[in-house]
Parts: structure tokens; sequence; C-alpha cells
């Protein structure tokens, strides 16, 4: 009798305070909508939205673009090159023109407009592919070590720093240069970032984790007899939602970069498949007699992980509306503490 009271008592303390049982909750309903009310109070963090909204539409859009010009990121057109000055191009600012809209590249004569927005296609493929696999390894090792046995804990914890102590760069040069070159290389540069850099997405799972466990309803599901993995999937995860996506957001443009590297050190994709990080390289012996060969990759780079990092700034501090944002422009203090006082007004009423 008195197990099955505790068990009554148990859920009831659940249901009024595990977040997400309720839609009518706070977290669940007006926490989202306070949410995008403080978003939307960040200039900063709308613009650059805006402008990763753009990149992914031209990314995903890069086929019917480069139909419209008529041209392709594969196919040489030596007739636009001037052999004579070493293969620089014909005509003015690189060979701009109706067929080609960006110019051509140097020696090769490819469409530059072409290989730009193929190239958004595998950068930001890769990198968001590389954040899936950090977040899904570095969620579930987190919060098994966390939920796990004395030993479970420490052997996890162990494996997590020696992934984070790990150089990612030498071992994705080391693993990149032993892979057959028949193996697709933006796979291979996806799994790679993915699998070596999950570590420290761990370690902040974890110590969340371990402050979750002591809240009154993630112990009154335990006294109810819910099982590790049921609590976790039902208690812990909603709570989890805010730091993991804030990670999530800054990983991205982390792993742009590191894409971009490893094909600028010759080890990432490999041509004639385009890539920002694969044109940088071949454009670094051309910046005096073909700039805009360097500059076009390069700003399409910048400006993709200039817009990345500050939604992922507004993002964080939509979320933990305690955190001040770290960028001083267009952050809106004062909309941001309007938009609070107009949610707790709604939430009262």
């Amino acid at each position: 009798m008195s197990e099955a009271v505790t068990k009554a008592a148990a859920e009831a303390v659940i249901a009024a305070q595990a977040p997400g049982t309720d839609p009518a909750s706070v977290p669940g309903a007006s926490g989202a909508r306070q949410f995008w009310r403080r978003l939307r109070a960040q200039r900063a963090a709308l613009v650059a939205a805006v402008v990763v909204a753009l990149l992914v539409l031209v990314a995903l859009a890069a086929p019917l673009l480069t139909a419209l010009e008529g041209q392709d990121p594969t196919t040489y057109h030596p007739s636009l090159i001037d052999s004579a000055r070493g293969g620089v191009p014909v005509g003015p600012l690189g060979g701009i023109g109706g067929d080609h809209w960006l110019g051509v590249e140097p020696q090769t004569g490819r469409d530059l407009f072409a290989r730009l927005v193929h190239g958004a296609r595998v950068s930001l493929g890769v990198a968001l592919a590389a954040t899936i696999i950090q977040i899904a390894i570095g969620v579930t090792l987190g919060i098994a070590a966390a939920l796990g046995s004395r030993w479970v804990d420490q052997l996890l914890s162990r494996i997590t720093d020696i992934f984070v102590a790990l150089p990612l760069m030498i071992m994705s040069l080391a693993l990149l240069a032993i892979v057959p070159a028949g193996f697709p290389r933006p796979v291979l540069v996806t799994l790679v970032i993915g699998l070596l850099s999950w570590g420290n997405i761990a370690k902040v799972v974890r110590a969340q984790t371990l402050t979750l466990k002591g809240l009154d309803h993630v112990s009154a599901a335990r006294l109810s007899g819910w099982g590790t993995w049921r609590i976790a999937r039902r208690e812990l995860l909603p709570g989890l939602a805010a730091p993991v996506i804030t990670y999530a957001a800054l990983l991205v443009p982390q792993n742009i970069t590191v894409e971009a590297a490893l094909s600028f050190l010759g080890v990432g994709v490999k041509p004639p498949t385009p890539s920002w990080g694969q044109m940088l390289t071949a454009a670094d012996v051309w910046y005096q007699a073909a700039p805009q060969y360097l500059l076009l990759p390069a700003g399409a780079l910048f400006v993709t992980v200039l817009a990345l990092t500050v939604l992922g700034d507004g993002v964080r501090t939509a979320l933990d509306p305690r955190a001040a944002s770290r960028l001083r422009v267009g952050t809106g203090r004062r909309r941001e503490h309007r938009a609070d006082t107009a949610g707790e007004k709604e939430t009262s009423s």
C-alpha cells in the first residue's frame, strides 16, 4: 500500500514538474514563444539568420543556378585562357560576362560561379553532417557517463579526455593520407571531423546531466520505477536541449573552417569536386594576376563563418537570458528586456 502511494506521489510530481508533459506548460509552449521573442529582439542575430538561410538556399539550388547560367563546375574552357600569359583569364575582371557571371579560373577556364555555389554544398554539407555526428556521439556518451556507475563514468570520462586532447588537424592529416583514393572525400572528411571532435560536447552534456539528476522531477521518476533510459529520454533530454543547440550552432562554423583547412592542405576534398578550401589552395599563386579567384572563396568562407558565429551567439543568448551576448552591435538590450517583460505578462495572463 505504501509503495503504491509513493508511486502515485512520484507520478504527481512528474506531471507537475517534468518539462514537456503538459503542452500548455512554460517550457513547452510559452518557453518557445519567449525564445523566438528574445531572438527577434537581436538585430545582429536576425541578419545572420537571413544570411545563413540565403547561403543554404544557394547551396541547395546550386544545380538550378548553374543551369540558369548555362555552365557547370567541371567543364574546361581553354579558349578563355591566355596561355601566353601563363593561363590568365581572357577579358576584364577575370573574364566576367554574360556567359560567366563571376569569370573563370586561371589555367583551367572552369566557371567560377558554378564552382563557388557547388563548393557551398560541399562546405556546408560536410560541416552540418559532422556536427550531427558530434552531437549524437557526445550526447549519448555524456548521458551514459552521468547516469552510469562510477566505473562507467570513469572509463567514459577518460576516453573523452583522450579525444579532447587529440590534435584534430594532425590526426585528420594522418587518417586522410592513408585512406584509399577511391573513397568519397566529402564523406571521409565528414567522418573524420565528426568521429574525432565530439569530446567537448560530451563533457558539456555530462556536467549538465549531473546537475539535472538532482532535480525533483528526476528523483520522482526514479522513485516511480522508470528505467534509466526512459528517464534520460523523458526528463533529461528536454533540459539538455538548450546547451546542446547552443553548442551545435557554434560547432558548424568551426567545422566549416576545419574542412577548408584540410582542403587547403591538400588532404580534404579532391578535384574535380569543388570546395572553398580547395579553391583557396589553387588560388594562392594567382592573387596578383587574378585576385577574384582568391577573394571570392575567401569572402564566401568569411561571410559564412561570421554569420553562423553571430547566429550561434544569438541562440545562446535567447536560450539563456541571464547570459549577456558577447556581441555589442545589434544585441538590443532594451528590446530584449521588453521582450522578456511581454513574455512574462503573457504567461501570467
